[in-house]
C-alpha cells in the first residue's frame, strides 16, 4: 500500500486566491467578465473558470472593447493599461496583488523622483516579458534594466548609479548571486542600492518543500508550464529528491515512476488550485 500526501501549504497564494474569488463573485453576478491574460498560470484553472464565463483577451483585445468589465490579475499591469481602460469606458476590477502593487509604487516614486543623469539605473532582476515584470519596467517609462541572470547585467552602465529591485516571485538565492555579481563591477566609489521585494510566502514555501522532498520516495510537483514560480519550486524539490517529476495534470503520471515507492508527495506551485493536486492523487490512487 502506496502511502500518498498532498503538501499542506502548496497551492495558491493570497494574491491568486483573491484575484480567483474577485473574478468568481462578477461571474455570478453576471455571468461573464473579461480577463486581461490568464488569470493564474494554469490551464486546468484556466478552463474551468472559462466554462463559468471568464473570457481572456490581449493587450490588443482591450483596445477594441469598449464599455465593459475587465479584472486584471495578480500580476499586475502597467500604467498604459488604466489609460487605455479609461480612454474605452473600461470598469476595471483590479485584483493585482497588493504585494507586486507595492513594488510598482516604490519603483516608480523612485523613477519620478530624479530626473536626467541624476536618475539611477533601475534594475529588474526577473524573467523578460512576464506579466509581472511589464507592470514593473511600465512604472519607468520602458526604461527599466530587466536581467534574468549574471549575463544580463552586460547592459548595465557600472559607471553609473544603479538600483536593483526583484521580481517578486524570484528565487533569493538568484537575487542574492545579482546583487554580488553588481558588487563586484561598479566602479569604486559610484552609488548602488538593492531592495529585497520577493514575496515570503513564496520564498518561505522552499525550505518546507525542499523537506517535504527529502521524506519522501518520489514527489510529483504539479504545475503549469508557464508558471515561473513552478519551475523554481520543482527545481528546489528535485535538488533534495531525484525522483520528482513535474506534472501539468493527472495525465502525465507514469507507472513506471512509482516501482518501489511506498510514499508519494503531491505538492504545486503558487499557480496551482487544490483541486488539481487531488485530480492528481485520485489518478494516482487508482494507478497503483
Amino acid at each position: 500500500m502506496t502511502d500518498i500526501e498532498i503538501d499542506s501549504e502548496s497551492g495558491f497564494c493570497f494574491g491568486v486566491v483573491t484575484a480567483i474569488r474577485k473574478a468568481e463573485e462578477e461571474l455570478a453576478a453576471s455571468g461573464s467578465i473579461y480577463c486581461l491574460g490568464d488569470i493564474v498560470h494554469n490551464s486546468g484553472e484556466v478552463e474551468r473558470l472559462k466554462a463559468k464565463g471568464l473570457v481572456t483577451i490581449t493587450h490588443s483585445d482591450l483596445s477594441h472593447l469598449e464599455g465593459v468589465k475587465v479584472l486584471l490579475r495578480a500580476h499586475g499591469e502597467p500604467p498604459e493599461t488604466y489609460r487605455t481602460a479609461a480612454q474605452r469606458n473600461i470598469e476595471v476590477i483590479d485584483a493585482t496583488c497588493p504585494v507586486v502593487l507595492r513594488l510598482q509604487k516604490r519603483i516608480k516614486e523612485l523613477y519620478d523622483s530624479h530626473t536626467g543623469t541624476d536618475r539611477p539605473q533601475i534594475v529588474i532582476y526577473g524573467k523578460l516579458g512576464h506579466a509581472e515584470v511589464n507592470g514593473l519596467v511600465g512604472q519607468t517609462e520602458g526604461t527599466a534594466i530587466v536581467v534574468e541572470d549574471k549575463a544580463g547585467l552586460d547592459q548595465v552602465d557600472f559607471s553609473r548609479p544603479v538600483a536593483l529591485y526583484s521580481q517578486t516571485t524570484k528565487s533569493l538565492e538568484g537575487f542574492r548571486a545579482i546583487i554580488a555579481e553588481i558588487e563586484s563591477r561598479m566602479e569604486p566609489g559610484v552609488d548602488f542600492k538593492y531592495f529585497d521585494t520577493i514575496c515570503r510566502q513564496v520564498s518561505n514555501r522552499v525550505d518546507r518543500l525542499r523537506e517535504f522532498a527529502r521524506k519522501k520516495d518520489v514527489v510529483l510537483f504539479v504545475a503549469g508550464a508557464k508558471s515561473s514560480n513552478g519551475k523554481i519550486l520543482f527545481n528546489h524539490c528535485l535538488a533534495e529528491n531525484p525522483r520528482t517529476y513535474l506534472v501539468a495534470d493527472s495525465g502525465d503520471l507514469r507507472p513506471e515512476w512509482f516501482t518501489e515507492a511506498s510514499t508519494v508527495g503531491i505538492c504545486g506551485a503558487t499557480s496551482t488550485p487544490r483541486w488539481l493536486m487531488e485530480e492528481v492523487r485520485n489518478a494516482l490512487d487508482n494507478m497503483l
